[in-house]
C-alpha cells in the first residue's frame, strides 16, 4: 500500500487532473483547444488571470505563447508552463506583499482576497489512461 500523498504531491495531482478536466472536453483528449482554454481560464484561475479571463484576446495570446509546436492547443507539458509562470508571479507578488523587518516572509500572493486561503484536498483524481 503506497504512503499517503504529501500536500505539494496533491498538489502536482490537481493540477493533471484539472487539466485533464477540461482536455476530455472537446477534440482530442489530452490536450486543450482554445474553447477548452478558456473554460480552464475563467472557472479554475479567476483570481490569478483576473484580467485575462475577460479578454478573449488575452486567452488566446496565452495560448499562442504557450503553443510551442504551433498546433494550436496546449499539452499538458506546454500548459505546464502557464503554471510555472503563475507560480514564479505569485511568488514575487507574495514577496511584494510581505510585512516589513527581518526574516524570509510573504503576503498575500494572487489568489488572495477572493475566496480565502486555500486548503488541502485529499486525492480526488480523475481517471486518466492513454
Amino acid at each position: 500500500m503506497a504512503d499517503q500523498l504529501s500536500q505539494l504531491e496533491c498538489s502536482i495531482e490537481t493540477i493533471i487532473n484539472i487539466f485533464h478536466q477540461y482536455s476530455v472536453r472537446l477534440g482530442h483528449p489530452d490536450t486543450l483547444n482554445q474553447k477548452e482554454l478558456k473554460q480552464l481560464v475563467k472557472k479554475e484561475l479567476p483570481n490569478f488571470l483576473k484580467k485575462q479571463k475577460k479578454n478573449d484576446n488575452a486567452i488566446n495570446k496565452i495560448l499562442e505563447d504557450l503553443d510551442t509546436n504551433g498546433d494550436k492547443q496546449l499539452n499538458f507539458e506546454e500548459f505546464s508552463i502557464l503554471v510555472g509562470r503563475l507560480t514564479v508571479a505569485s511568488h514575487e507578488e507574495m514577496h511584494k506583499n510581505a510585512p516589513e523587518g527581518e526574516g524570509h516572509s510573504h503576503g498575500p500572493g494572487f489568489g488572495e482576497g477572493g475566496q480565502g486561503h486555500c486548503h488541502s484536498h485529499g486525492g480526488h483524481g480523475h481517471g486518466h489512461s492513454h
